[in-house]
């Protein structure tokens, strides 16, 4: 059986250190609920992330 990843939301935030905190926390509480959730730095804007939400 195949494992698909599908991205249901992205947006793109203003970077805080703090933000992987947020992201950490959503993971541990909705993974049961076949969420999860990813952040990265903008390529383009070092000072923008990119918030992305999965189901998996």
């Amino acid at each position: 059986m195949e494992n698909k990843i599908e991205v249901l939301s992205t947006v793109t935030v203003n970077y805080q250190n703090d933000l992987y905190k947020i992201v950490d926390q959503l993971n541990r509480t909705l993974k049961e609920q076949d969420l999860m959730f990813g952040l990265a730095l903008d390529k383009q804007q070092k000072d923008k992330a990119v918030f992305t939400i999965y189901r998996t």
